[in-house]
């Protein structure tokens, strides 16, 4: 990894902007997108890793507390988030990433279940996360910080690398948060996007399936000289005895096929 100066251009701004809207990009892409805004547009940032994570659903609001275990031998292991997806501005960091998910541990994994940042100014004097700490060193790696965002159920942390000793000040942390707001919203509201498109595909199916019905029931009715009910009985009685759905039935009966 290169270190080069970076600013906030408006150029940079924009394509901020633009992450929080609704768009046909995948969770992995949002995540990447983030992760090289970050390299981009932060000062002595020369990579950065994203990752989306799955909440226990008692720890959407607020981290979850550990409960007493039902054996009386002390407090149980509280559950954790899971990693749903990930991305990095570099092959090499993505590595540092995958590292650490294959093995569950590492400062990512305290950030998201603390929701609390964890930074280091010089991993050469960090004894925290020793495994993670030399997966860095080796791929050039001399301080990071890494910080949770959680927006509507979205729980997203980024972590910053730089390539020498306190390169990522305090006073980039907004910057970063900044960028993990409009990420995580990304992810929401496709998310949101998604279930209320896959609702109103269902609806709509249920309505054409209603209505098919209905055309059935109307042609009983003039076929048999019965009511609507007896009609819906007769239907009902073939589905079960033929072991075919209601709607394959109807939809039969509208296209002319013989059912008796």
């Amino acid at each position: 990894m290169a270190f080069t100066e970076a600013v906030l251009t408006d150029q940079l701004a924009v394509e901020i902007a633009r992450l929080g809207t609704v768009g046909e990009s995948s969770d992995v892409g949002t995540l990447h997108r983030v992760s090289e805004l970050a390299t981009r547009a932060v000062p002595g940032c020369a990579g950065a890793a994203a990752v989306r994570w799955a909440l226990p659903q008692a720890s959407v609001a607020e981290p979850a507390e550990a409960e007493p275990a039902g054996d009386g031998d002390g407090p149980a292991e509280p559950a954790r988030p899971d990693p749903l997806a990930a991305a990095a501005s570099h092959p090499d960091l993505a590595e540092v990433i995958d590292r650490q998910l294959s093995r569950g541990r590492g400062p990512i994994f305290d950030v998201a279940f603390d929701r609390r940042s964890v930074s280091c100014d010089d991993i050469l004097a960090e004894t925290r996360w020793p495994a993670a700490v030399s997966d860095m060193l080796r791929r050039g790696v001399r301080c990071f910080t890494t910080s949770p965002h959680l927006n509507q159920g979205v729980l997203v942390t980024l972590t910053l690398y730089g390539v020498t000793p306190k390169a990522l000040g305090k006073g980039q942390h907004a910057l970063a948060a900044l960028l993990m707001a409009q990420g995580s919203a990304a992810v929401s509201n496709t998310q949101q996007y998604d279930d209320v498109h896959r609702t109103a595909v269902q609806l709509q199916a249920a309505v054409e399936a209603r209505a098919v019905v209905d055309q059935a029931k109307g042609i009983l009715m003039h076929a048999l000289g019965c009511d609507a009910d007896a009609a819906f009985a007769e239907m009902r009685r073939i589905s079960q005895t033929r072991h075919v759905k209601l709607t394959a039935l109807a939809q039969r009966i509208v296209g002319g096929a013989d059912v008796f």
